[in-house]
């Protein structure tokens, strides 16, 4: 259902203070030389005519994802389980870069795993990572101690040997589970709509990225934005 390419793209955009500077950044000097104007090439670029263009509400999406990480990162006031752990596999290393950001609010992940359980059997679910940071302690997860594996209690779970299939809402999202095209998740704070579809996209302030890793037979990490940084000094952004 999922596929394992693509990568996280929230440090990509960190570089450009505005869209129109990522704009600019596709612009060759051989481009304005034949269209002689910075506003139409920018346009041509905004439309698609070029292989790199990126919409600006996606673009400011990840902005606001790579803000929350950069403050989460810096922030001191509370210790998270993954500090000072070394974390060797990528998966431990995203989780860690959205920890704080899951904790205080500003990010609701949703982790997507598929794997085998201790029975040899292949289990695959939908974790709320925000919800399970405040349930659980996770120091024993990233000290590589145990694993992070989906549960019949989580947002979704499945067991394709036993087809036991269990929804259940959470204190972030509600399960909708009549939808043709498979699972959709609502978040409550701001009541839009997470779809983990891949052919699809994942919807308003909501990025998806595959990891790849060691530990895990596939995972793909949904990361929905649901506040700006209260202590952002930058312009707002539009979700």
């Amino acid at each position: 259902m999922e596929d394992n390419s693509g990568v996280f793209a929230g440090e990509t955009v960190e570089e450009f203070r505005t869209y129109e500077d990522f704009l600019d950044s596709q612009i060759k000097p051989l481009d304005l030389f034949y269209l002689e104007d910075q506003e139409l090439a920018r346009q041509l670029v905004e439309l698609g005519h070029k292989a790199s263009s990126l919409e600006r509400e996606e673009f400011e999406t990840r902005k606001a994802a790579a803000e929350a990480f950069r403050l989460a990162s810096g922030s001191q006031q509370k210790k998270l389980a993954s500090t000072g752990k070394e974390l060797k596999d990528n998966f431990l290393r995203a989780l860690a870069e959205r920890e704080e950001a899951n904790r205080s609010g500003e990010m609701t992940s949703i982790i997507f795993i598929r794997d085998r359980n201790s029975h040899g059997q292949e289990i695959s679910g939908y974790i709320d990572y925000s919800h399970r940071l405040k349930s659980e302690d996770f120091e024993p997860y990233f000290s590589g101690k145990k694993r992070l594996m989906p549960k019949p209690t989580d947002l979704s779970f499945y067991n394709w040997g036993t087809q036991v299939a269990k929804h259940n809402a959470s204190s972030n999202y509600e399960v909708i589970t009549e939808n043709p095209s498979g699972l959709l998740f609502k978040c409550k704070n701001d009541r839009k709509i997470l779809n983990v579809d891949p052919e699809a996209t994942p919807g308003d302030s909501s990025i998806r990225t595959p990891v790849q890793c060691d530990l895990y037979v596939h995972v793909v990490i949904y990361d929905h934005v649901t506040r700006k940084p209260a202590t952002s000094s930058r312009a707002p952004l539009s979700n």
